[in-house]
């Protein structure tokens, strides 16, 4: 299965919408786009929404915690938002849920970054 990447800017915030696999095949279309999006335009914040998100792979894992590094040397927040059981699963192994906070919605994780 492949992944589609769909971005959003609200205010300072950019939304990052995955949907599909998130794996060694599909990161560095992650990694690229969202870096593209990040150099290109004065964004504070950064939500991933993983909503449609079906799988995801220590690559994946990578791929978020890289874009978290970018984003913080910058001096904004990132947070994820509608994250499945089975990726939530990942997270919580990792321990990336101690550096990264976890909303249930998307409305929620834009209100807590003061979007909405």
């Amino acid at each position: 299965m492949s992944l589609q990447v769909e971005t959003q800017k609200i205010g300072t915030t950019l939304v990052v919408r995955l949907n599909g696999e998130l794996d060694h095949h599909t990161a560095e279309l992650v990694r690229q786009q969202v870096d593209q999006e990040l150099d290109g335009d004065v964004f504070k914040n950064m939500i991933v929404s993983m909503e449609r998100l079906e799988f995801m792979d220590s690559s994946g894992l990578g791929v978020i915690l890289g874009r978290y590094k970018k984003v913080s040397q910058h001096g904004g927040k990132m947070a994820l938002c509608a994250v499945t059981d089975s990726v939530r699963k990942i997270f919580e192994l990792s321990g990336v849920l101690k550096i990264l906070p976890l909303y249930d919605s998307e409305a929620r994780a834009l209100t807590e970054m003061g979007e909405a």
